[in-house]
């Protein structure tokens, strides 16, 4: 027994592109290309830079792919103050009470889910934006 699954063909793609796209259009309501081109940037493993004004369901998209397959969703909102570490995450010093045995322990920032909603990322300085 094999643990690679055998490749995908463009055919086998399109029931699941339709599953999805059914689903989807159960909650966001015509928005079919951009999201068609959410599914692009996920299978093509790139980026989206999804632009438009307060309350065309920008985030709802996002969130909605996320959760039809069933990915860790993160929202990371952008602002003046934001550091680094609010990004990456940081490491914290644990302490186990019965021993006194203190060690590092990492906790994960937002950037580690497999679908990132980055909003209003030009409100933040260029330091974090590096980041």
């Amino acid at each position: 027994m094999s643990n690679n699954p055998s490749p995908m063909t463009p055919s086998d793609l399109l029931p699941l592109y339709q599953t999805l796209r059914q689903e989807a259009n159960k909650v966001i309501v015509g928005l079919e290309e951009p999201f068609e081109l959410l599914v692009v940037a996920l299978l093509s493993g790139g980026h989206v830079l999804l632009e438009g004004v307060p309350g065309t369901a920008k985030t709802l998209m996002a969130k909605t792919l996320a959760h039809l397959i069933e990915a860790k969703f993160s929202r990371i909102q952008f602002t003046p103050d934001l550091m680094p570490s609010d990004i990456t995450g940081t490491e914290v010093i644990r302490e186990d009470k019965s021993t006194g045995v203190r060690d590092l322990a990492f906790i994960p920032g937002p950037i580690f889910a497999s679908v990132i909603l980055a909003d209003e990322i030009n409100r933040t300085p260029p330091k974090t934006q590096a980041a």
